[in-house]
């Protein structure tokens, strides 16, 4: 018997036209396209081509249009200031036509780029939305990210204007944004004309003469401005990814397909309705803080939490619970890595229970592989489905998931389900054949690709083509590795370059932290493949203990080196493991595992820009020499 999910499915691929001109009716256009599909410059296709509309619109005057105004859109809840603010889809419109009237008189007209350098702050949201409503482009960095990093997205971009804030709040500190903007302005080839700064109580910064614009000044004086038409192909932002060459990748999105896949994904993976609150807990500096903290939830017309916190420490393990049950969350997605890190602060979920979580639904976890032990130790303690999902900074959105509003599928630990409809997801060999069900390829997804994920990288389609579509004719290759079962359920085993080749065999250090995240007293865990004289690479594995574990680490070492043993094989060749403090990761919570890896080998490294505490590198050597392997030099 069908489901909604097959009938998606069936006609997402055999009939992309159709399926996504039905999703593109619930959108506001100023003008029909001409066409659902141009295929016409393979591999850079285009959707929706010849339409116009406007994305700001379509995420906020659509609803007021039709008698939703008073409907709460944003929840701004900050535990670093202790603040909460709400605002109505009326509220925010009116601020983002006063900003993008701000914009329009610094001289930014449609197709100039806009770069936001901003904290979890709501104005982040506004001037992101200013963009999109007179047709500039934004690029938001990540608020904190070094001066070097921004230059170099400051010299790809090349804004106009510059937005930002004087700080943002971490837990323990203030880090002030402006002595960090000043530097990437100067170490930079490109200028901006002028940048708008919004000052925050936390720290007042002084302002450039003749280039730097007070926000809260600009803004009592502003004229607000109306929506501009734009094409359905127009850019709508460049998020910059790291790139392999050191040399950052901007990935452009474009205005109509992104509206079109976005509004259907809310119901059709998420199961939200307009009356409905949802929460991504992610930063706008993300993809997942563009697609699911901003836009996806305004097209939908539901209310979106904007959180300024983290998951532990602000004030302890029990945040995530306050907020859903202080407003009313239906729905969080948010990352394993920060289900890990309550996991490990409160082992037995004892907080959860000092709080009302009858709202609550469903928990999404994506950004990383959703190990089996975190999804089982959160279906325990909030007994809700826990979906894992996969998607990626250049797609935008799922690629592969449990689609909540069209079927629920059993939960197969280790698998993000099924493809979402319009991926058509095949894992390949090396001369682009399907593998048979169960055998390790690479995942990629056969052309074209549905609306919303990446259209090109800025200024540079022979990257994009290069990066994407050349090692697998005709398909978008995600450089993960993978297989998919004899019923269809995808599995992420690890980025390519993670599966190590130990004495010839190809094995997925994926399966292995599955293994090692089962352990009771294993918080979180990495595996990587270290260079080995006698078999080419071995695994090494890497423990974060539970709070207040107090039995011996060589006990538990031994233990997990059984487990492998057992539940891989010896062929793994998995004889070392040591306990650390901490796992060097991203802000947004991946594990830095190429960094990692050259400390392990004994090469030289760069502390990546996207780190969240530099000194957990130093706690790495320290442990990786205790098992005899070679302490790196920082380049």
């Amino acid at each position: 018997m069908t489901n909604l999910y097959d009938e998606a499915y069936r006609q997402s691929i055999q009939d992309p036209e159709t399926f996504w001109g039905n999703a593109a009716e619930d959108i506001h256009w100023y003008k029909k396209y001409e066409k659902v599909l141009d295929d016409s410059k393979k591999p850079m296709y285009r959707w929706f081509a010849g339409g116009e509309l406007n994305t700001c619109y379509n995420a906020l005057d659509v609803h007021i249009d039709r008698g939703r105004g008073d409907r709460v859109a944003l929840i701004y809840d900050s535990p670093v200031t202790q603040t909460i603010k709400k605002y109505t889809y009326r509220d925010l419109r009116d601020e983002v036509a006063k900003f993008a009237g701000v914009l329009v008189e610094q001289g930014v007209v449609k197709g100039d780029r806009v770069v936001i350098y901003m904290p979890m702050i709501p104005e982040a949201a506004v001037a992101m939305l200013a963009c999109a409503r007179i047709g500039a482009i934004h690029s938001v960095v990540f608020g904190g990210f070094a001066a070097k990093e921004l230059a170099t997205r400051i010299n790809d971009a090349t804004p106009k204007v510059i937005v930002s804030a004087s700080c943002g709040i971490e837990v323990t500190r203030v880090i002030k944004y402006k002595p960090l903007l000043d530097e990437a302005i100067s170490l930079s080839a490109v200028k901006p004309e002028k940048c708008i700064i919004f000052q925050r109580p936390q720290e007042i910064a002084a302002l450039t003469p003749g280039r730097d614009i007070d926000w809260a000044a600009a803004m009592t004086n502003a004229q607000p401005v109306d929506c501009v038409p734009v094409a359905a192909t127009d850019p709508l932002y460049i998020l910059y990814t790291s790139g392999t060459t050191g040399q950052p990748k901007g990935v452009v999105r474009d205005n109509g397909g992104h509206a079109v896949a976005l509004k259907w994904t809310m119901k059709a993976i998420y199961d939200i309705d307009e009356d409905d609150v949802w929460w991504a807990a992610s930063d706008v500096g993300w993809v997942v803080g563009h697609s699911y903290i901003v836009y996806a939830p305004l097209f939908k017309g539901c209310t979106s939490v904007f959180f300024e916190g983290k998951p532990v420490g602000t004030p302890d393990a029990g945040v995530f619970w306050r907020v859903i049950s202080q407003h009313r969350v239906k729905c969080m997605f948010t990352a394993p890595t920060a289900y890990r890190a309550i996991k490990r602060e409160d082992p037995k979920g004892l907080l959860v229970k000092d709080y009302d979580m009858s709202s609550f639904k469903i928990l999404f976890l994506a950004g990383e592989r959703s190990d089996p032990d975190t999804i089982q130790w959160s279906e325990k303690n909030l007994n809700v489905p826990v979906i894992d999902h996969w998607w990626q900074t250049e797609t935008g959105w799922a690629i592969a998931a449990n689609c909540m509003g069209l079927h629920h599928f059993p939960v197969k630990y280790g698998s993000p389900t099924k493809g979402v409809p319009g991926w058509d997801v095949q894992a390949l060999d090396e001369s682009c054949n399907q593998m048979a069900p169960g055998e390790i390829g690479a995942l990629s997804v056969k052309l074209p690709l549905p609306p919303g994920t990446l259209t090109t990288l800025w200024q540079n389609d022979r990257r994009f083509v290069e990066s994407y579509m050349e090692e697998y004719p005709g398909y978008y290759k995600t450089a993960d590795a993978g297989y998919i079962d004899d019923e269809g359920y995808v599995y992420v085993m690890s980025r390519t370059d993670d599966i190590i080749n130990v004495a010839g065999h190809r094995l997925s250090t994926g399966a292995m932290e599955e293994v090692l995240a089962d352990h009771p007293e294993v918080a979180e865990c990495a595996v990587l493949g270290v260079a080995d004289n006698l078999k080419g690479q071995i695994p090494i594995g890497f423990l974060v203990l539970n709070a207040g574990v107090e039995r011996s680490h060589d006990e538990i070492i031994r233990e997990v080196v059984q487990m492998v043993r057992e539940r891989i094989g010896p062929v793994a060749a998995f004889k070392k493991a040591t306990v650390v403090k901490r796992l060097p990761k991203t802000r947004s919570g991946k594990i830095l595992r190429g960094t990692i890896q050259k400390i392990a080998d004994n090469q030289d490294y760069n502390v990546p820009a996207t780190i969240d505490d530099p000194t957990t590198l130093g706690e790495m050597a320290e442990a990786l020499s205790k098992i005899g392997l070679a302490k790196a030099r920082q380049a």
